[in-house]
């Protein structure tokens, strides 16, 4: 009786068992051992996960290919793998996202995202089957989620797929953005103020013109954003843990890539050297490097939007910003750039991002770069931050600036020539 009693699992949870030994789980957790675990042991960021749902769709649109490949190769039967795909559906549709607490900055290669994931597929399609959670069975998180695969070409290419899904949204914002100076270029092309360099006085100049630079400088940097983000089409799935495709049949590699574009509706291809993919991240941190460089274009552009409307009585006074928050408590009447600063504080932090990218990158040695996770996480709040940002700015400010003409006429006046 006693021994029964040490081994019962405490009220609300069940126990499950590894290689390390047993743990309890939540009763009702669609996760297993190996996510408390990895909670426990590696959460510190914040950065869960579940707040990145499109990663998980496109995980659980890799376990479904997957799951069809290894169908095709005889490696799972019908009845699993009409289960597991059932199971991804569900996670595809954007549902279950409690289930997802892993640290997306945990070390191990993001070994615990893709065990996480897993544990939620196989704990659902069990269930479909008519099995308990936690009992791994009729279908278990290794042997038939996760067959075939590797942490390794599972979250690289589910990495890649996401960067192309978010780089359509800041594609469009960038599209608009570009729009809005050009459509601002025009308008404002009749207006003739002074132009400055070393921000000393020069001669005169359309105040249309600084507009219609930024809208070009915009649209070059989004066509070399494209150009690195569209490499991310080539992809390692097959290739397992180091590039070799140990532990997954022929048949299974030959299918997978094929599958995975059906269900995905994505052009992906197979990167001609698989252990080149597992060993290096470089075409992430050429994403990076260039969402950086369109960071330093914007916070130029935003801070020549907040000198040319200084002042308005004590500096350039050129332009008037839309007014969408007050300034001050103490100085009523008082109405700040806000906006351009935001765009500022975008970009310090996209900055940031691709530090650690970069870092990641660096910091890959031998067969595996097992930093990979934390370039994607950067890179997915890059894209994120910037493309929300790019939006407040177009919406929010350059739609609605207007020429102070008074002032830009009084400085015109003074030009040297």
């Amino acid at each position: 009786m006693a021994a029964s009693r040490r081994s019962a699992a405490p009220r609300g949870t069940r126990i499950e068992k590894d290689l390390l030994g047993k743990r309890a789980v939540p009763a009702d957790a669609l996760y297993g051992i190996q996510t408390v675990r990895a909670v426990e042991n590696l959460g510190f960021s914040g950065r869960i996960l579940a707040n990145y749902p499109d990663y998980i769709r496109a995980l659980a649109t890799v376990k479904k290919a997957a799951a069809r490949a290894n169908r095709d190769a005889h490696v799972i039967d019908a009845h699993r793998l009409d289960a597991i795909e059932r199971a991804c559906d569900a996670l595809i549709r954007g549902e279950h996202l409690t289930q997802f607490p892993i640290d997306m900055l945990a070390g191990g290669g993001s070994i615990a995202v893709n065990m996480n994931v897993n544990e939620v597929i196989a704990n659902l399609a069990s269930e479909y089957l008519g099995g308990a959670r936690g009992t791994y069975q009729p279908v278990h998180p290794k042997l038939h989620v996760n067959a075939s695969q590797s942490t390794a070409d599972v979250c690289h290419t589910a990495v890649r797929m996401t960067v192309l899904s978010r780089w359509r949204g800041l594609r469009r914002g960038l599209a608009e953005c570009v729009g809005a100076f050009r459509a601002k270029a025009e308008e404002l092309r009749p207006v003739t103020t002074i132009s400055r360099t070393c921000l000393q006085d020069a001669g005169r100049v359309s105040l249309g013109e600084i507009f219609g630079a930024h809208a070009e400088v915009i649209e070059r940097r989004a066509g070399q954003l494209s150009q690195s983000v569209r490499a991310l089409a080539q992809i390692n799935l097959g290739g397992t843990v180091i590039g070799s495709g140990s532990g997954a049949p022929t048949i299974y590699r030959r299918a997978v890539l094929k599958r995975l574009n059906e269900f995905a509706g994505q052009k992906l291809t197979r990167r001609r050297n698989l252990y080149d993919a597992a060993q290096n991240i470089d075409d992430l941190a050429a994403v990076s490097a260039h969402l950086a460089m369109l960071a330093e274009v914007m916070i130029k552009i935003a801070q020549d939007l907040r000198m040319l409307a200084s002042g308005p009585e004590g500096g350039f006074g050129e332009i008037i910003l839309p007014a969408v928050q007050e300034g001050s408590s103490f100085l009523p009447g008082k109405i700040n750039p806000v906006i351009p600063e935001t765009m500022l504080q975008c970009c310090f932090q996209v900055l940031g991002c691709e530090r650690a990218t970069r870092l990641a990158f660096e910091r890959g040695e031998l067969n595996l770069n097992v930093f990979e996770g934390a370039a994607a996480a950067n890179i997915f709040d890059a894209i994120e931050m910037m493309q929300r940002s790019i939006t407040l700015l177009v919406e929010r400010c350059v739609r609605g600036i207007a020429a102070n003409r008074k002032r830009c006429r009084e400085l015109a006046s003074r030009a040297r020539y």
